[in-house]
């Protein structure tokens, strides 16, 4: 339990005391433990002047905030005009195109063995990627099954003889990997 201390005060300044401490706290002390953090945390004198204190802190965030205001026309002036100003005249300088304009067509002559050749190598170098990928993929999902069934084999000693390797497995899900096996 903590030690409690006893103060005098005047009988009207312990009433006043009282009928705020209801407001803002539970406990006497709590009050009290508050009221003075609250000085020390703002750095307000009791014997000052409230108005002065409170029109020195406006004075420093207004400080602040000029300071603030004054960074952001910096960067503003220094990085966002130059850059913009930039990106219109690279707009400005750039072809305008015609509204009305036809399409770009190039002229190939209808029987192009060497472009047919071209697109069938294409065309086999996507299938072939396909099959990779096709390939890829099984062969990841053989190695999940794969050291999920290493998983559930677990080593046995016994009293007599080697040790031996045992599945953990019921023979539905044994029978179905074997069948998803086959398939792939």
């Amino acid at each position: 339990m903590d030690n409690f201390f006893t103060i005098r005060f005047r009988r009207n300044t312990a009433q006043r005391f009282k009928q705020f401490s209801k407001k803002i706290s539970s406990t006497y002390s709590d009050s009290m433990e508050m009221i003075l953090n609250f000085f020390e945390w703002h750095g307000f004198l009791p014997s000052e002047k409230f108005e002065k204190s409170v029109g020195k802190e406006i004075f420093k965030n207004r400080k602040r905030t000029e300071a603030l205001i004054s960074i952001i026309r910096d960067i503003e002036k220094s990085q966002t005009r130059p850059t913009t100003a930039m990106l219109e005249l690279l707009f400005e300088h750039s072809p305008q195109k015609k509204s009305r304009q036809a399409p770009l067509q190039i002229d190939t002559p209808k029987n192009d063995p060497e472009g047919d050749a071209f697109f069938q190598k294409i065309e086999e170098a996507i299938v072939l990627e396909r099959e990779h990928t096709n390939l890829k993929r099984a062969l990841n999902q053989q190695k999940t099954e794969f050291v999920a069934l290493l998983d559930k084999v677990q080593l046995v000693k016994s009293g007599f003889g080697k040790p031996r390797l045992q599945l953990d497995m019921t023979p539905e899900d044994f029978e179905q990997l074997k069948q998803r096996t086959k398939k792939q």
